[in-house]
């Protein structure tokens, strides 16, 4: 029998969920996603010792483009080892400035390109706030391709999908994190709300022919892992990578499409705002990844200030 990991790459595409190329190089997958948190752990490693020293020269004190550049020089490392994309996020300080974020899209952007790597290998991640999604929408249109993360609520992936934004990464393990304290109650298959929620708004698109890939991210265990096999890409993190590459049981296809879903749902700001007010959990979860990334960066850029 072959293992659980290669079943669901015969289903899912499978993203590795670090910074850590030689991790990456390990697990083999498809594409890779970093942001705030994984860039500091990865500043961390001896191995990118000469990747943050080469990132502030020539930045005139600027450690802003200095941490675009570390993000890139990760992005550029990973690329060396996967076959597909890079996704490489814009600072979660700038979430609220549709402007602000544009402008730092475009800088990692030209930073890829003048490393010699093209668009069609870099996706731009941006949280999924109303400003961040009406900048995805700028930039898909100018052939930029976004992955909106940090999202948690039905109301965001449908304003995503009709923004036309190429992927969502919806979080399964933070969702499950705000019910499980919430309630007291340690979910488990398809009773999960983390694993309901990207099943509902996979469905969703399936059933609307949307064309926003659905990536599940941020998982806790195996067991949400495998009751979303099947879905468009999982991004997962090498320990869970590890553990699904031991394990020889049957791996059962969850998602799939020609279920049912809702009717298409095309979202003003003011509903969008009412909807995300109305979800307690989205709200506060989003607010709270805003705040760690925010912090995360900053440490990273306090490492790179040391430099310049």
């Amino acid at each position: 029998m072959t293992s659980k990991l290669e079943q669901l790459k015969q289903m899912t595409t499978v993203v590795a969920d670090t910074g850590d190329f030689e991790a990456i190089a390990r697990v083999k997958p498809v594409d890779a996603t970093t942001n705030p948190s994984l860039l500091l752990k990865a500043a961390a490693i001896s191995g990118y010792a000469e990747l943050l020293n080469a990132c502030v020269s020539d930045c005139k004190g600027d450690v802003g483009l200095a941490s675009d550049r570390f993000g890139v020089a990760v992005g550029l490392e990973i690329l060396k080892v996967i076959p597909g994309r890079i996704s490489t996020e814009v600072d979660a300080r700038l979430s609220f400035d549709t402007d602000a974020v544009l402008k730092r899209a475009h800088r990692l952007v030209d930073l890829y390109d003048k490393a010699g790597i093209g668009r069609d290998r870099v996706l731009i991640k941006i949280a999924s706030t109303w400003e961040g999604i009406r900048a995805a929408e700028t930039l898909e249109k100018e052939g930029i391709q976004t992955n909106l993360t940090l999202l948690f609520s039905f109301a965001q992936a449908a304003a995503c999908a009709d923004a036309g934004v190429f992927l969502i990464s919806p979080f399964v393990g933070r969702i499950y994190d705000w019910f499980k304290k919430a309630n007291g109650n340690d979910y488990t298959g398809a009773d999960d709300p983390g694993v309901q929620s990207v099943t509902r708004i996979y469905n969703y698109y399936k059933a609307n022919d949307y064309k926003t890939v659905v990536m599940g991210a941020s998982f806790r265990n195996l067991n949400q892992i495998e009751q979303l096999a099947g879905c468009d890409r999982l991004t997962i993190s090498p320990d869970l990578i590890d553990k699904l590459a031991t394990d020889t049981g049957k791996l059962e296809r969850k998602l799939a499409p020609g279920h049912a879903g809702e009717t298409r749902l095309s979202l003003n700001e003011a509903q969008f705002r009412w909807l995300s007010n109305e979800d307690a959990m989205a709200t506060e979860k989003l607010a709270e990844g805003i705040r760690q990334f925010a912090r995360d960066q900053e440490k990273l850029e306090a490492l790179l200030q040391a430099k310049l």
